[in-house]
């Protein structure tokens, strides 16, 4: 038995007809739906059910469910007979809050027959009250039988990300998804019916969350009005213009009830479903769209008057809203009053965090002053910190061009040269820089100017030019505490350590700053500079133990929340939680991770990596699995989207380099190399970087002295990878007692990922048995295993070659061993001659993760397709 509770709209039906759908065709099923008004006709549900359903067998049995003169019990018999008869495997009973009292008796019944099937019933939670038939059939049920209880809840961002994708063919934009989603509540239903009334093919989002309701929504939301009386009616209608959220003594003051006769008022209304107790004393509609509709059917004149009552409440009182007071501003026509509210609140929103929210109030505001300096650097920050990129660059661009002051242009140029790097434009954000450096000549000691220094600071440690970020950096510290500014000192700080850790000599001495501002950050409450802070200590190779890097990482994403800076508390996040994964050595962890963070950010444009700010590091898992078709279809992507200023990023080219290695494209991997090598010209390229170039080019069988000159960009990496590198490289030249020193120093690196540790132990037992030590080379295959057992592709394939060369293949119960139980299961399934779509679908993930799952069972298995799989399972596991 399956109970499947949620609002109207949310799916339930949606859900038993996908469940249908994946039965054999020969599985029988009865469906039966109630209606409004059922609960007068007797076994409506049943008889609705073996309409057109029931054989032959069953007619006589359903003329006898359907007399009157007909006792109940005899009925419910015949209806228990009529089910036995059509044998159905599934039984769904829809919208049971409708159910007249025997088809619940019969549903609950239904539990008892003999035989194997499933029973499934709907209903709507807010409908089921104590006088209405299904009332108790829960309570009953649940002591008689083991029931599964299914509440479907609203969409979420992310869900009505993924649900416009699927409609429309691309990822919304994030103001669309967003406006969507606030619109619709997250109602499936409501959002499929904006869609469809949009008529399909290449829809405007963006226009879509603002074009008025379809008449056949608009009516079916009003519809809910028709039985409320003269007061409840008015309560709706006050509330639908008062906004989204509404204080209780608002409502009271605008309605002019009495607080006993309001709260009874509120009690119905909440009861139906029509509003929802969002707080304490705060009220608001279940559905925007209920709020729209409703609203859009008063006069004009009523709803300013009531914006106007609002206006005046709010503005006399102390602690309020200062965005409720500019929105009823607005709705009264008081645009002066809402451009001051407007300036408050844009500043206390981003003081707290609420970014987005910031941005919207500095829009609202904008729309009546289009040139106001404050409001567009206020908007050009926020869309920075939520990741709207291309917003940001626009109000930047406007803000400097409206500017009148040095202080003006100063903000303005900050802003844009951040946002051009963000954006992979380095040119540009070179260019900005020196003029943010001339427009420093004409500040006097004030904030902005030592603001300004900090940027230049940031700017200069981006681009790995750590003395000119040093020297900008101090600058601002001593004007800063001269000025004292504790906020911009700490900032400044932030980027000196961080230009420190650029620097091999004097990583050490910048990894303690960091540590140290981070610190001085949380007590000032300065948490953008501290999410930033623990972010730039992460990215430098660090012996961390797993639980500190994790600790930090948690640091890192709440002061980011703290900060509104949506660049850290997601993309950067989810990076840093893969990272981990990878330390211990998780492939199918590291790409759920990064693959959580792609879809948790669908829509916003994030930094340097152009439209998907995870690209270039689930290429880079992809090529590790062995998935060099995906790898291939997200480099291309990411070439395409940048600018031709951004085409020379090392990481990029590396990235097209290894593709055309691991494709065998000897020609592109050699054109690829060359643009490498330019681009590493007097850029740091860490060691994990270096070492996946050098093994994919070994792999494609690129001239090791070629390879050598990848070697000479090494800055800023560790001792262990430079000995695995130049492991690899000797190796490759036939320098095996050279190369073994090398790989045997790696092999015991613990700041090394498990799985480049297993690549170690694997070069070493190669060079071991190119030195005639066969014993010495066998004894390492077992810490290789284990160091490798859940990863998979090259590196895997390559300790399978390996046990070939040493002719120690494992036996099918030691590789079944090797397999961890997820792979297992799919190791059966595979057996069983599944595809990676079916794979996907019985285990509910993904048809990549599923690929990636197949991908490291055949390289653990040492076999070549998936039909010798079975072959290595044996009977019974």
């Amino acid at each position: 038995m399956a109970l499947i509770a949620g609002e109207p709209g949310v799916g339930k039906s949606r859900m038993v007809y996908e469940l249908i759908a994946s039965l054999s065709p020969h599985a029988g099923t009865l469906i039966g739906q109630a209606d409004p008004g059922a609960l007068g006709r007797p076994f409506e549900l049943l008889l609705d059910a073996l309409d057109g359903a029931a054989p032959d067998a069953a007619a006589d049995l359903q003329a006898a469910i359907a007399d009157p003169a007909v006792g109940p019990v005899e009925r419910l018999r015949a209806g228990l007979d009529a089910v036995r008869a059509t044998d159905p495997a599934v039984v769904v009973f829809e919208d049971l809050h409708w159910a007249d009292s025997e088809s619940v008796a019969l549903f609950e019944r239904l539990g008892d027959l003999p035989g194997h099937r499933l029973l499934v019933g709907t209903y709507r939670p807010g409908e089921v009250d104590r006088r209405n038939p299904a009332a108790d059939l829960l309570t009953r049920m649940e002591r008689r039988y083991p029931v599964t209880y299914v509440r479907l809840e609203r969409l979420s961002l992310d869900d009505t990300s993924a649900l416009l994708t699927a409609m429309t063919g691309r990822r919304p934009p994030y103001r669309a998804a967003v406006a969507l989603q606030n619109r619709t509540g997250g109602n499936p239903f409501f959002l499929e019916e904006l869609v469809k009334a949009a008529g399909g093919g290449e829809l405007d989002l963006r226009k879509l969350s603002m074009d008025p309701l379809p008449w056949n929504l608009a009516d079916t939301l009003r519809r809910q009005l028709d039985e409320l009386d003269h007061t409840q009616e008015r309560v709706i209608e006050a509330a639908a213009v008062l906004g989204r959220k509404v204080p209780f003594d608002l409502l009271a003051v605008v309605t002019g009830l009495a607080e006993d006769d309001l709260i009874e008022v509120l009690r119905e209304l909440v009861r139906r479903g029509l509003l929802v107790e969002l707080g304490d004393d705060e009220f608001g509609f279940r559905h925007a769209l209920a709020r729209e509709a409703i609203s859009d059917q008063l006069l004009g004149r009523q709803r300013r008057r009531l914006h106007e009552l609002a206006f005046e409440t709010l503005a006399a009182a102390d602690d309020s809203d200062v965005a409720l007071i500019a929105h009823h501003a607005k709705g009264a026509g008081r645009y002066d009053d809402m451009v001051a509210a407007v300036r408050r609140g844009v500043q206390k929103y981003l003081h707290i965090g609420s970014t987005y929210q910031a941005l919207q109030l500095a829009e609202m505001g904008l729309a009546e002053v289009p040139d106001d300096v404050e409001l567009l650097a206020a908007a050009a920050r926020s869309a920075w910190l939520v990741g709207l990129l291309d917003d940001s660059h626009r109000y930047a661009k406007m803000c400097l061009r409206n500017a009148v002051t040095a202080d003006e242009r100063s903000r303005a140029l900050r802003l844009l040269a951040r946002v051009a790097w963000e954006s992979g434009r380095r040119e540009e954000m070179a260019s900005l820089t020196d003029r943010l450096s001339d427009t420093i000549e004409e500040l006097p000691d004030s904030e902005e100017r030592a603001a300004a220094m900090a940027a230049i600071a940031q700017s200069y440690m981006l681009r790995d030019l750590t003395e000119p970020a040093l020297r900008w950096a101090d600058q601002a510290v001593v004007l800063a505490e001269r000025l004292k500014l504790p906020d911009i000192r700490i900032t400044a700080l932030v980027e000196k350590g961080s230009a420190l850790v650029n620097d091999p000599a004097q990583v050490d001495t910048g990894r303690a700053l960091l540590r140290e501002v981070a610190d001085d950050a949380e007590k000032a409450g300065v948490w953008l500079a501290k999410a930033r802070a623990i972010n730039n200590l992460l990215s430098t190779p660090y012996p961390l133990s797993a639980d500190e890097q994790r600790d930090l990482l948690e640091h890192m994403r709440t002061a980011a929340e703290r900060a509104g800076f949506d660049a850290l508390a997601v993309a950067a996040y989810f990076q840093g939680r893969a990272s981990l994964a990878i330390q211990d050595g998780d492939l199918n962890a590291a790409i759920d991770a990064i693959d959580d963070g792609r879809r948790r950010d669908q829509g916003v444009l994030r930094t340097s990596q152009g439209e998907d700010y995870h690209g270039a590091f689930r290429a880079g898992l992809a090529l590790e699995a062995g998935d060099v078709d995906l790898a291939a279809s997200i480099s291309a992507r990411l070439m395409e989207n940048l600018s031709a200023q951004s085409k020379g990023r090392t990481g990029l080219n590396g990235l097209v380099f290894h593709v055309a290695c691991r494709q065998g494209d000897r020609g592109a991997a050699e054109r690829a190399l060359s643009e490498v090598l330019a681009a590493a010209v007097g850029r740091k390229m860490w060691g994990d970087l270096l070492h996946d170039l050098v093994s994919a080019g070994l792999f494609a069988r690129i001239e090791p002295a070629r390879l050598r000159q990848l070697r000479a960009n090494m800055g800023g990496s560790a001792e262990n990878w430079l000995d695995l590198v130049d492991a690899q490289l000797a190796e490759a030249e036939r320098q095996p007692a050279t190369a073994l020193p090398r790989y045997q120093r790696a092999m015991l690196a613990d700041d090394l990922p498990a799985a480049v540790r297993g690549t170690a132990h694997v070069g070493a037992a190669r060079c071991l048995l190119a030195l005639g030590r066969r014993d010495e080379a066998v004894a390492l295959l077992e810490p290789a295993t284990r160091l490798l057992e859940r990863w998979g592709g090259w590196r895997v394939a390559e300790l399978t070659e390996l046990r070939d060369l040493l002719g120690a293949r494992p036996s099918a119960r030691d590789s079944d061993s090797q397999l961890t139980p997820r792979e297992l299961e799919v190791a059966r399934l595979l057996a069983e001659g599944l595809t990676n779509a079916e794979l996907a679908r019985r285990l509910f993930i993904s048809p990549r993760t599923a690929a990636v799952h197949v991908s490291n069972i055949l390289s653990k298995l040492g076999v070549s397709s998936r039909t010798q799989v079975a072959e290595k399972l044996p009977a019974g596991r």
